[in-house]
């Protein structure tokens, strides 16, 4: 199984950016006043953020980045690496990372590589910046994580429409031989990879006129190939299985009790996931901050989101252990032992939306 604990690595800050346009649940023109109000009490999600044409998902994790550098004071060339962890990329190439590289002013002897994961990715992103600090061959470096889903899902989808919104987040990480150890647990199952999938635009399906030809496929669901599509149930019955197990085998493997925890971070889902999770764990639901009510199911920029929208003061304020999950697309899910102690968590940015010209 793949375990790892990743010692000399300390999370210094975090930051998270959202666009200034408000997606309200309630306004939705395929749901009634009563189905919309079902959906926000199941869901808890209210309201969401959405980008306007002009702004990319690297244009919120740049605001983010640039304002927590700036309240950390690091110096721009002392940042060794930049991982950018999304499935919503400025162009097929170059890397989108690389393009943040100059645009952050950051030295051009700086590592930088996108990870293309979505739901599970900020547990995924950790796991690849903590590998590399914890050498001591790169001292400082930022993991940029966020996804712009409304380009990838259809507005007349009731199914995923009303529960995502878009987001960036930036977390700065450094060397530090006296922090506790980052420990892991990361899993995967591709037989499952068509319970979340957008099926054409790659090399297996390329893009043709029948790729963008809208189809109903139920009442209420309306996309084209391009878009994505979840087997809700599958994804569901995954969700609240996996990744508690996951969870529960970390601290079993590396003899935490879990009840020492003081935080649960979990992807943001929805609230009635998430919280058959908290009791299958027996977590207090004190102990499980959310972002979702205002900010809906943001993607692989959940976990931060919630870090500094759910418990940003109390992050600065005191050392805690939190445990982290990431789960979604793929099927992918990860768990995460992180310690933080007194880090820098920045109020929410927010973006303007603006027209290319």
């Amino acid at each position: 199984m793949a375990y790892l604990s990743i010692p000399n690595v300390k999370i210094k800050g975090v930051a998270a950016a959202v666009p200034t346009n408000v997606k309200e649940i309630k306004d939705l023109s395929f749901y009634t006043p009563n189905d919309a109000a079902k959906t926000i009490a199941i869901t808890h999600v209210e309201r969401t953020r959405i980008v306007g044409n002009g702004l990319c998902c690297s244009d919120l994790c740049y605001e983010a980045a640039d304002r927590l550098l700036n309240e950390l004071s690091w110096n721009r060339d002392e940042v060794d690496a930049i991982i950018y962890v999304a499935l919503s990329r400025d162009y097929l190439t170059p890397a989108t990372a690389g393009l943040l590289q100059y645009r952050l002013g950051i030295s051009k002897e700086c590592y930088a590589i996108d990870v293309p994961l979505a739901c599970s990715g900020y547990v995924y992103g950790l796991s690849v910046v903590s590998s590399l600090i914890s050498t001591g061959g790169i001292r400082k470096a930022l993991l940029l994580v966020g996804e712009t889903t409304s380009f990838l899902q259809s507005p007349l989808d009731k199914t995923l429409w009303p529960l995502h919104g878009d987001a960036g987040t930036a977390t700065a990480l450094e060397y530090d031989e006296n922090s506790e150890c980052i420990q892991m647990h990361l899993a995967t199952d591709g037989s499952r990879g068509e319970s979340i999938m957008n099926r054409d635009g790659g090399q297996r399906y390329p893009v043709t006129r029948d790729s963008l030809e809208s189809r109903e496929y139920e009442p209420g669901v309306i996309r084209n190939q391009m878009q994505s599509k979840m087997d809700g149930m599958n994804v569901f019955s995954f969700s609240v299985k996996d990744p508690p197990a996951s969870m529960r085998n970390l601290c079993e493997h590396f003899h935490i009790d879990m009840q020492s925890i003081d935080y649960l971070l979990l992807h943001q889902a929805n609230h009635y996931m998430d919280e058959k999770i908290g009791k299958k764990l027996n977590i207090p639901a004190e102990k499980i901050p959310y972002s979702m009510m205002q900010y809906g199911n943001t993607s692989s920029a959940s976990i931060p989101m919630t870090m500094v929208v759910g418990v940003g003061k109390e992050l600065e304020q005191k050392k805690v252990l939190t445990l982290m999950c990431g789960f979604g697309a793929g099927l992918s899910w990860g768990s995460a032992l992180v310690t933080l102690d007194h880090i820098k968590c920045l109020d929410l940015i927010e973006v303007p939306c603006y027209e290319k010209t």
